[in-house]
């Protein structure tokens, strides 16, 4: 663990305090007596008289005012050599003065140095001085910190970092996938480049763009493309920034963001996650959040207010539009509103291109096919599905990532890790057949999508899996998939009751059950596809600020509230019904598929829809769901 210098001063300040003082107490008197120390031999005062009279004593030296005494004698017991030896005096007055020079005793008398006022200075004048230090320390260490023990110092300044040119590594042509909102933000760099080709006409800079879209879709990435490109101040800050438990907080932290800019423009502020601090007034339990109140209020003024800031373009990120304050979405503040959504194949396959480069691929492992099998995913999704695939190349010990590699890393990321296979058992051939299922209604069905892969192998939660891959990227779903999706996620727990019985159901439904019933009421509720009509008795969204499970607000009449229900359990019923009838029309070649995947433990599409093709036996066109 490596420790940076700052930190160790740190924590040596106090202990370098406590051994001084514990050296000027230990050390200062040793310094003292230093005289005193070259005798280590002692004797009592009585003894010392007795010497003197005897004539033994030759020298005595007189220290610390008359109190101890340094006495050179003769000692017939050691061949009479000398020796020193410390005495003890109670006093050092006028009568051992004489006995001294009766006794004809050389003696001299030391001064006792004044040291103890000169270390008591140095040891009042350190302390204050290092405690002094150390606080303007720390005081120094929390300004330059965005936490710390001095942070309440600095509340009101702006989190925001600031780079004059900023080198963040990534260029437009590092973006992929989403060329439409590349070439509205490519404007906003030439504005800030060459803005009187734009002023020459008329127009005027935008004052802000805001990027809308899901979660992974490389908003922040277009940010960082942005400041790469642009070659003016950057600054970037989190919307979670500007909020603190103190009233007013924000609100300085804004007026001071928006001071520097002003110093530095033209120039880029980037905000991330703009709805922490954007969120629409007044709204939730209790009338809003007074500091994240003040905190917007301040941020309209400063992007259009009665001042107004020339050259300043503020870029912000969310992906929850619906909550922001529709201040905030007008123009004059926010006059782009920049959709990133979810790529489709094509940007699928450039944004594979982008994160390949630095990838071994083998070369039968092609991008465009990974870019069909993965309809619905993100950039960031498919980054993480490429790391997936060099990761396990690498724990395989593999020199090139294959399309072995590629399969398993698509499953990691969309259904988790893979567990440990199950051993055969009544328990494995049921959730054999319950797969087969949902693989033999999907491929019996004209309107749903083909059966990409079947399994045993466990993955997450689930203890096998079945996955299809539509043939393109729908926009839009027609009536017939939404019921031949219902029908074929109904194929598992209708194939487990045909073979096994009804008392033998299994919980492996319950997924199934509600995607199957949400469908369902989507199709009665909200795209008028049932005997109600056209109409549209929910909305998309639910309450943001209260929580769309802990309100529920009724948009119709009880009355049609219970034609709902009958509509939902309509669909599902039929839906259900003719699930069970190609269960039991093609029981044949559902055991032999069961067989075969219990023995394998995976079938992929092509084989499973060579198998079906022999035995199977198609629903006709005007069958059951035709009636729905």
């Amino acid at each position: 663990m490596k420790i940076s210098w700052k930190t160790a001063l740190l924590w040596l300040l106090p202990v370098a305090v406590i051994g001084f003082f514990v050296w000027q107490g230990m050390l200062g008197p040793a310094v003292m007596d230093s005289g005193t120390n070259a005798a280590t031999a002692r004797m009592t005062y009585g003894r010392f008289l007795e010497y003197l009279d005897s004539g033994q004593a030759r020298r005595v030296d007189l220290y610390n005012g008359g109190r101890t005494a340094i006495v050179d004698v003769i000692d017939p017991e050691v061949a009479n050599r000398y020796q020193r030896i410390r005495v003890e005096l109670p006093s050092a007055g006028p009568d051992l003065i004489s006995r001294l020079r009766t006794a004809h005793v050389d003696f001299d008398i030391h001064p006792s140095r004044n040291t103890g006022a000169i270390w008591g200075l140095l040891g009042n004048l350190v302390f204050p001085l290092l405690l002094v230090g150390g606080l303007v320390f720390l005081f120094r260490r929390s300004n330059n910190m965005t936490g710390g023990p001095g942070q309440a110092m600095s509340f009101g300044k702006s989190r925001a970092r600031f780079q004059m040119e900023a080198k963040t590594g990534v260029k437009f042509d590092d973006v992929a996938g989403i060329e439409e909102a590349k070439e509205e933000l490519q404007e906003v760099v030439t504005f800030l480049k060459k803005p009187e080709r734009f002023t020459a006409v008329g127009a005027r800079i935008p004052k802000g763009v805001l990027l809308v879209g899901p979660p992974g879709t490389g908003k922040t990435l277009l940010a960082k493309a942005i400041a790469g490109e642009a070659g003016v101040p950057f600054f970037s800050i989190s919307g979670s920034e500007f909020v603190e438990m103190f009233v007013g907080v924000g609100a300085s932290r804004v007026r001071d963001l928006f001071k520097k800019a002003k110093e530095n423009a033209p120039c880029i502020i980037f905000i991330d996650e703009i709805d922490a601090v954007g969120r629409q007034r007044g709204a939730g339990i209790g009338g809003g959040n007074d500091e994240r109140e003040q905190t917007l209020n301040q941020l309209l003024t400063e992007m259009d207010g009665f001042e107004g800031n020339t050259g300043i373009i503020i870029i912000a990120a969310t992906n929850r539009p619906d909550v922001l304050d529709s201040a905030l979405l007008r123009p004059g503040r926010f006059d782009r509103q920049i959709t990133v959504d979810i790529p489709d194949i094509k940007g699928r396959l450039e944004v594979l291109n982008v994160h390949a480069r630095n990838k071994k691929l083998a070369e039968d492992v092609s991008l465009e096919a990974i870019a069909r099998r993965t309809p619905g995913f993100s950039g960031a999704d498919l980054a993480n599905l490429l790391n997936e695939a060099a990761i396990l190349t690498a724990r395989r010990r593999k020199e090139a990532i294959t399309l072995s590699e590629i399969d398993a890393a698509v499953d990691r990321v969309v259904a988790g890790m893979e567990g440990t296979p199950l051993v055969d058992s009544k328990s494995k051939r049921l959730i054999a057949y319950h797969e087969i299922g949902h693989a033999i209604v999907g491929t019996l069905l004209k309107h749903h999508d083909p059966v990409q892969k079947v399994t045993l192998v466990p993955r997450g939660q689930a203890r096998g899996l079945t996955w299809f891959m539509p043939p393109d990227d729908q926009a839009l779903i027609s009536r017939a998939q939404l019921l031949a999706r219902i029908t074929g996620a109904l194929g598992g727990r209708a194939a487990e009751e045909e073979v096994f019985g009804r008392d033998e159901v299994t919980t492996g439904a319950g997924n199934d059950l509600q995607q199957v019933t949400g469908m369902a009421r989507q199709m009665v509720t909200r795209f008028g596809m049932s005997d109600l009509g056209p109409l549209s008795l929910e909305g998309q969204m639910g309450e943001v600020f209260l929580g769309r499970d802990l309100v529920s607000r009724s948009e119709y009449s009880n009355q049609i509230a219970s034609r709902v229900d009958v509509q939902v359990r309509q669909i599902v019923d039929h839906c259900y019904a003719e699930a069970r009838k190609i269960m039991r029309d093609n029981r044949e070649v559902i055991d032999r598929l069961v067989d075969l995947l219990v023995e394998k433990e995976t079938i992929d599409g092509e084989e499973f829809r060579q198998i079906v093709s022999e035995y199977a036996v198609v629903p006709q066109k005007e069958g059951y769901l035709a009636a729905v």
